[in-house]
Parts: structure tokens; C-alpha cells; sequence
């Protein structure tokens, strides 16, 4: 069985939130009502991550907070303040020093690095990752140390507004 990652947006942040830096923007009313529906949506297609790791900024905290209540997820939550305006290797290197334990691990962050770790592993080009969507990719690897993302699959990419449908 494959590994995967699971890329998921911070929901959409509040602009006119009172917040002393853009580090502590908290997630909007719309961001808060799409986080829960994503985090439900892994749950009823039976892909819930055994590891989140979330940027420590406060809109992708609460995102991962609202999801794994939601979803009723077991998941394991590890705040990783490198996720917060990094590059594609940067997220490769938190990913290579997983345990293996860990079958899938999915990322809470930020544009515009989760469009650009897309286009790596699909060798195409993304323009653009809206606020509170995942994307599943597949790696046919044994251990999280030999991640080479070339080799990732692309398996599904969903928008909240695509569950209202």
C-alpha cells in the first residue's frame, strides 16, 4: 500500500480580525465552516491521516483543530513552525523525518508552497490552491526517508465548494 500525503489550505483567514501579526490572522466564519466540512468529508471517505502536521500559524491551527473535531479523527497533531512561509524542500525534509508508523500525514499550511509541491509531483503547472482544499498524493515508497517527489501521484484534489454540490 502506497503512502500519502495529504496537502490541506488553511481556511479562509479573517481580514478584519483584530490580530497583531499575519502569523496570528485567525480563520474567517466561511474558513471555520469549510475546515469542518473537510475534516468530515476524510472521514466518510474512510482517509483519515494518521499524523497532521500544522504550520503554527493561528488560521492553520484552528483549521486542523476544526477538521479533527468535525471528522472525529484520532490523528495525532504536531504544530511545526517551518510549515509557516517555507519552500517545497523545506515541507520535503518534515516529511523524510516521519516515523513510518505513520501510513499518511497530512499538512495544514499556506499558499503559494502547496501549489508549487503540486507541480513537482505532477510535473505541471498549478495555478491555483483555494483556501480549505486537499489534495491526496501517493508515493510508492517504503519509508517517509526515501520521499522523492517526482515519483508523487496525484490521486484527487477537492474544494469545500465542491461538497455542496
Amino acid at each position: 500500500m502506497p503512502r500519502y500525503i495529504i496537502l490541506f489550505r488553511h481556511g479562509k483567514s479573517d481580514w478584519n480580525a483584530n490580530y497583531a501579526s499575519d502569523h496570528e490572522r485567525p480563520v474567517s466564519k466561511r474558513g471555520i465552516k469549510a475546515a469542518k466540512k473537510m475534516g468530515r468529508y476524510l472521514s466518510n471517505i474512510d482517509q483519515v491521516p494518521g499524523l497532521i502536521i500544522s504550520s503554527t500559524a493561528l488560521r492553520a491551527r484552528n483549521t486542523a483543530e476544526l477538521a479533527i473535531n468535525a471528522g472525529k479523527w484520532s490523528s495525532d497533531l504536531v504544530l511545526e513552525k517551518k510549515i509557516y512561509e517555507s519552500s517545497v524542500e523545506t515541507l520535503k525534509s518534515i516529511i523524510t523525518k516521519q516515523n513510518d508508523e505513520y501510513n499518511s500525514i497530512c499538512l495544514v499550511g499556506h499558499e503559494p508552497t502547496f501549489s508549487s509541491f503540486i507541480e513537482r509531483c505532477n510535473d505541471s503547472i498549478w495555478s491555483r490552491f483555494p483556501t480549505a482544499s486537499m489534495a491526496r498524493i501517493d508515493f510508492n515508497i517504503n519509508s517517509w526517508c526515501d520521499i522523492d517527489l517526482k515519483i508523487g501521484n496525484l490521486v484527487w484534489l477537492i474544494r469545500p465548494k465542491e461538497l455542496d454540490q
